[in-house]
């Protein structure tokens, strides 16, 4: 529904609070998907609203077999672009790339971009559960080899309609965008040079094992949770929880109309088209049988073969592409969480990081309070005066090993405090991150969701309008039937 010429934003067109993507001619440069900012102005523009720097669309097409004689065969797609960003070389680069370089494309954005939210890419083995599987006895019995091919030719549709979409998403990303690994995806001529040189020298610092790293699995676990909330992100996660129930309901819904219309696998008297298809051979038969209405009763047959096609074609057409994009969107959600529950771990190990520095920071003060001779005042109760009492049992009460400890201690304490303050800068940058991601995601949803409904939509018409069509057809030669009262 989307052309090249549409601003990709500026096709939404549902109501809103927000109202994100009202036209704004005046921003320069300009063209299509182009959107500076999430408001007319510099002014109006929120703190955690993105900002677009420039458009890039961008298209997922002719898919090629290479090697097609040999055992490394593969499929290409010839993958373009539009773009007004300075960062690449010219304004409509295209290059030729296999499944493959999207895997190490998303892989490497992943890792590139931890506060981004990266698309997901297609799922090949489920694109081929919708078609059905093409070896199994039962496929090759209920097809004929003709048949077997179009449900081929399908999965590499939906294949690079889903790859088409997954760099749309990037597209549309304000940061992702500009990366340097997308300007090299979209326009580089030697690609395995740069995912070479991407591997051998990743962009940002290597990460180095810091004293977060150090501290003990019982800190920091994957089973802990935020102890101070932000309701922000609260509000977040259960929005995103109703949306992904949302999903899952229809899915499943429009698996079973799936089923019931085309589905290969169900008994006898489940599936419409077949049923449609044996109903014509039944009505041919009574053709013969009856010789005044043969005629009639022949084209009546074919009415229903035409019908029984029509199903299987929407089945194809609509059904399908759009339970895909209904899967991708789901994981689309996905990867939007997975950004929510690493933004959580931030903050946790803030959280953890503050608790264990408040812990050695009391046990510097106790074995102060000791040497001075004031070890009643500490307050830390019977568990310092047991530790107390152990180490005077091991002989290391005296003060010149309290001494060489406190002396660790402070050492500990400043790298401690350090970390920290990194920890808690971290926490803060990534939640803001997170913020304008959300608003990115939000964005997207809304156009894809427009997109998605809006194929369905004329699919459906495209669909009853056929049917219409071939069932008027009928009546006329039904009429002539001539009826002796």
């Amino acid at each position: 529904m989307l052309g090249d010429e549409e601003d990709v934003f500026d096709s939404v067109t549902w109501e809103s609070p927000s109202a994100p993507y009202d036209a704004d001619h005046t921003v320069q440069p300009s063209g299509p998907g182009f959107k500076q900012s999430t408001a007319g102005t510099e002014d109006e523009r929120g703190p955690h609203d993105p900002k677009w720097e420039g458009y890039l669309i961008v298209t997922v097409k002719d898919p090629v077999k290479e090697l097609a004689e040999t055992k490394d065969a593969y499929v290409s797609y010839l993958v373009s672009a539009k773009t007004n960003l300075p960062i690449f070389s010219t304004p409509t680069p295209s290059s030729r790339r296999r499944f493959q370089d999207f895997v190490f494309l998303r892989d490497h954005l992943v890792k590139d971009f931890p506060a981004c939210v990266v698309p997901a890419l297609p799922d090949k083995h489920r694109l081929e559960y919708l078609t059905g599987d093409r070896f199994s006895p039962e496929f090759m019995e209920r097809r004929r080899l003709e048949y077997v091919c179009v449900a081929c030719a399908l999965v590499q549709h939906l294949i690079f309609d889903s790859l088409h979409r997954f760099l749309e998403r990037i597209s549309r990303h304000p940061t992702l965008q500009r990366s340097t690994l997308v300007r090299a995806f979209l326009e580089s001529t030697e690609w395995h040079v740069h995912m070479h040189q991407h591997l051998a020298h990743p962009p940002g610092p290597e990460p180095t094992p810091g004293l977060i790293d150090n501290i003990s699995d019982t800190l920091l676990n994957a089973f802990a949770r935020v102890r101070k909330p932000d309701e922000r992100f609260l509000d977040m996660r259960e929005s995103v929880d109703k949306f992904e129930d949302g999903l899952v309901t229809c899915e499943r819904l429009w698996n079973r109309v799936r089923g019931r219309t085309n589905g290969g696998g169900l008994a006898p008297g489940e599936d419409l088209t077949a049923d449609y298809h044996d109903l014509a051979v039944a009505v041919q038969g009574l053709g013969f049988l009856e010789s005044g209405i043969t005629d009639p009763l022949s084209h009546f047959s074919n009415t229903l073969l035409e019908f029984s096609a029509l199903l299987r074609h929407k089945t194809q057409t609509t059904t399908d592409p759009f339970l895909v994009h209904l899967h991708s969107l789901l994981t689309y959600s996905h990867a939007n969480r997975a950004v929510l529950k690493l933004r959580d771990q931030k903050q946790l190990d803030f959280e953890e990081l503050s608790d264990y520095l408040s812990g050695v920071t009391q046990e510097r003060d106790r074995l102060s309070a000791v040497i001075s001779g004031h070890a009643g005042s500490t307050g830390l109760g019977l568990s310092a005066y047991l530790k107390d009492k152990v180490d005077s049992l091991r002989g290391a009460d005296d003060d010149r090993s309290r001494v060489e400890k406190m002396r660790k201690l402070d050492i500990k304490i400043k790298e401690l405090q350090d970390a920290v303050t990194t920890a808690h800068e971290t926490s803060d940058a990534f939640s803001d991150e997170t913020l304008r991601e959300q608003t990115i995601f939000q964005y997207t949803k809304e156009a894809e969701m427009k997109e998605m409904l809006g194929n369905l939509a004329d699919g459906e018409i495209e669909f009853y309008q056929s049917a219409m069509e071939e069932w008027e057809r009928i009546i006329p030669i039904i009429q002539r039937i001539r009826v002796d009262v």
